[in-house]
């Protein structure tokens, strides 16, 4: 088993604001984060596929259709944007880097046909990163116009 890794990079900003939450709790729990404009962050992104290298091509995916499918699927969706407002995938989920690679997990996996997808790795900072092997994690996002809460496994 051999596993290729593609690095990218995207700035987009977000705030961390759980509308059930009140005004104190959110700044409680969410700090800094809580911005009712939001911050940003320079993100990395790694995305790690495994797989047997191809006898004939001697790849286990084409580092090119990786790049292209990180980009149209994800990164020209979420660049200088707000992760709150602007990314239709993330309406309604708190915006933490966990839940954005669960995000971005549910949007390459079927995009991935050469390999498999193994990891999603996401820095927020040169110290602060999430790793995501896609093990069935719950999730809850948010309809605040409505009111309701859904729980996904995603």
């Amino acid at each position: 088993m051999m596993y290729v890794t593609r690095r990218t990079h995207f700035s987009a900003a977000h705030r961390l604001f759980n509308p059930t939450f009140t005004n104190e709790k959110n700044e409680a729990v969410f700090d800094k984060c809580n911005n009712p404009h939001g911050h940003g962050h320079n993100y990395t992104l790694d995305v790690t596929v495994k797989g047997i290298p191809d006898p004939e091509t001697g790849y286990v995916i084409d580092l090119k259709k990786l790049r292209d499918i990180i980009e149209e699927h994800l990164i020209d969706k979420v660049d200088h944007k707000h992760l709150n407002f602007d990314v239709d995938f993330l309406q309604g989920i708190i915006p933490t880097a966990e839940n954005i690679c669960l995000c971005f997990w549910q949007i390459l996996e079927p995009q991935i046909t050469e390999g498999t997808l193994h990891c999603i790795k996401l820095f927020e900072s040169e110290n602060n990163f999430v790793e995501y092997f896609g093990e069935p994690v719950t999730i809850k996002r948010y309809d605040v116009s409505h009111s309701t809460v859904s729980i996904q496994t995603l």
